[in-house]
C-alpha cells in the first residue's frame, strides 16, 4: 500500500537531507553550511513529492519505490545529481536512479545488494541500517580500470505493511564521488610541504653566512665579500621563487575566463627572443627564430604569451646544447583546428618516465643541475596553467641523446594567418636572430 502522512514525509525528508549535505559536505561547507543545505533539500523534495509529474514520456519501467504511486515524485529522484539506491529490508535494490546506475556499472535492481558490493565498510553499514542505527558517512574505494574513492551516506526509513504487522526497514543511500577532491587535497599538501622546502633551504644558508659573519669572518674582508656574494644568489633565487608563486596564482585565479583579444604570435615570438638575446648572449647559446615575423593570429593574452614562449626558451637555454630554435608546428592530427609554435633544444634529452611529470609544481628531471641553474621548478606548470587558460595545450617530445621540444598548441583565429598588408618573413636570415 502505498505511504502517507507521517512515514512518506520521513522519506521525503531522508533523502532530500542525505542529499542536500552531500552537496554541502562536496563543496566543502562547514557544518551549518550543511544543515542548511539539507533542510532546504528536505522542503524542496517534499513539495516535488505532493506535484503529480507533468505530461509527456513515459519513465523507463522499473520497480517503483515503496509507497510512492506513480507519477509522484519519481522524475524528482530520477533528476538527483548523486547516486541514490532504495534497498529493501531482504537486501535487494528496489530502485537505482539513473546517477547510480551509471556510477555503478554492475548494479542490477531486483538482485541482492552483495552482488553489486564488495567494500566490507559500505555492507557493514547496511547491515546496521537494517538493524535501526544511526545515519552513518564514510568513504569506501571502488575498483575499476581506476580506482575511486567513494563517499557512501547511509540511512534507514521503516513502514509497516499493515496494522499489527513489524516494522521493515528500507535503507536509503546516497553517493557523491571525492576520487578529485582527494587529489586536488595531495596536491595542495604537496605544494605546501614543496614550496616550504624550497624556501627553507635559501633561508638556511642566508642565516648560516650571517652567523659566520657575525662571528669567525668579522675582521676577514675577502671572506666576507664572497659570503654576501653567496648570500645574493641565495636572495635572488627566493626571489625568483616568490615572483613565480604569485604568478601562478594569478594565472590560477582568471584560468576560467579565455582571453578575446587578437594577437599576432609571430610577432610575440620575435618580441621574447629579442628580450632573451643578452641572456642567450651571456650564456654562449645561440637563438634561431625559424618563425615568421608575423601571423598567424591567435586569440591570447600577450603578457603570458610573452611568458610562456620564456619559460620554453629559457629552460631550453638551461638544459639543452646547441642553439635553441623557435619554429611554426606542422598541423598534427591529434590538435585539429590549433596553431603550434615549438621550441626545440638540441640537448641529452628527457627519459620518457619523466615525461608525464614534467609540469607538475617542483618536479624536476634533476634536482641538482636544477638548482645550479637557478630553476625553480614552477616554469612548466605556469606553461601549462597558460595553455589551460587559453584553451590550449602543451605537448612535449623528446628522447635521449635527441634534444626536447616543447610545442605551445593554441585554438586558431577564424581568418588569414596573417594581417592584413603584412609580408610574412621567410625562415632564412631575415627570420634569424643570433645571440653570440
Amino acid at each position: 500500500m502505498p505511504l502517507r502522512g507521517e512515514t512518506a514525509r520521513r522519506i521525503a525528508v531522508a533523502v532530500a537531507s542525505l542529499s542536500g549535505a552531500a552537496a554541502a559536505g562536496a563543496l566543502g561547507a562547514p557544518f551549518w553550511g550543511q544543515a542548511a543545505a539539507g533542510l532546504f533539500g528536505a522542503a524542496l523534495f517534499a513539495f516535488a513529492l505532493r506535484i503529480p509529474d507533468a505530461g509527456g514520456a513515459a519513465a523507463p519501467p522499473a520497480p517503483r519505490l515503496p509507497g510512492l504511486e506513480p507519477g509522484l515524485g519519481r522524475a524528482a529522484l530520477d533528476r538527483l545529481p548523486f547516486p541514490l539506491l532504495l534497498i529493501d529490508p531482504a537486501g535487494l535494490i528496489e530502485y537505482a536512479n539513473p546517477a547510480a546506475r551509471e556510477l555503478f556499472e554492475r548494479l542490477r535492481v531486483g538482485e541482492h545488494h552483495s552482488m553489486s558490493f564488495r567494500a566490507p565498510d559500505f555492507l557493514d553499514a547496511l547491515a546496521e541500517a537494517q538493524a535501526g542505527g544511526p545515519p552513518r558517512s564514510f568513504d569506501f574505494t571502488l575498483h575499476g580500470d581506476r580506482n575511486r574513492v567513494i563517499r557512501a551516506h547511509v540511512d534507514g526509513a521503516s513502514r509497516a505493511d499493515a496494522p499489527g504487522r513489524p516494522r521493515r526497514r528500507h535503507v536509503l543511500c546516497l553517493f557523491t564521488e571525492r576520487t578529485q577532491d582527494l587529489r586536488l587535497e595531495r596536491m595542495r599538501t604537496d605544494f605546501i610541504a614543496n614550496a616550504s622546502h624550497e624556501l627553507r633551504t635559501p633561508l638556511a644558508s642566508i642565516r648560516g653566512f650571517i652567523e659566520t659573519l657575525q662571528g669567525p669572518a668579522r675582521d676577514d674582508p675577502e671572506a666576507q665579500e664572497r659570503f654576501l656574494g653567496i648570500m645574493q644568489a641565495q636572495a635572488g633565487r627566493m626571489q625568483r621563487l616568490v615572483d613565480d608563486l604569485l604568478s601562478l596564482n594569478r594565472i590560477e585565479l582568471n584560468e576560467h575566463v579565455a582571453p578575446t583579444e587578437r594577437q599576432d604570435l609571430g610577432e610575440i615570438a620575435h618580441e621574447t627572443a629579442e628580450a632573451l638575446a643578452p641572456v642567450a648572449a651571456e650564456r654562449g647559446v645561440e637563438i634561431r627564430l625559424l618563425a615568421p615575423a608575423h601571423g598567424p593570429m591567435v586569440r591570447g593574452d600577450r603578457d603570458q604569451l610573452i611568458q610562456a614562449i620564456g619559460n620554453l626558451m629559457e629552460n631550453a637555454m638551461k638544459y639543452g646544447e646547441g642553439p635553441v630554435e623557435i619554429l611554426p608546428a606542422p598541423a598534427s592530427p591529434s590538435h585539429p583546428g590549433m596553431i603550434g609554435l615549438t621550441v626545440r633544444d638540441h640537448g641529452e634529452g628527457i627519459p620518457r618516465e619523466h615525461l608525464p611529470r614534467l609540469t607538475e609544481r617542483f618536479y624536476r628531471v634533476s634536482v641538482r643541475r636544477s638548482r645550479n641553474q637557478g630553476g625553480t621548478g614552477l616554469g612548466l606548470a605556469i606553461v601549462k596553467h597558460i595553455m589551460s587558460r587559453h584553451r590550449g595545450e602543451l605537448s612535449v617530445e623528446s628522447a635521449p641523446g635527441e634534444g626536447a621540444a616543447f610545442t605551445l598548441w593554441l585554438p586558431a583565429e577564424p581568418g588569414a594567418a596573417s594581417e592584413p598588408g603584412r609580408e610574412p618573413a621567410s625562415g632564412g636570415a631575415a627570420a634569424r636572430a643570433q645571440a653570440r
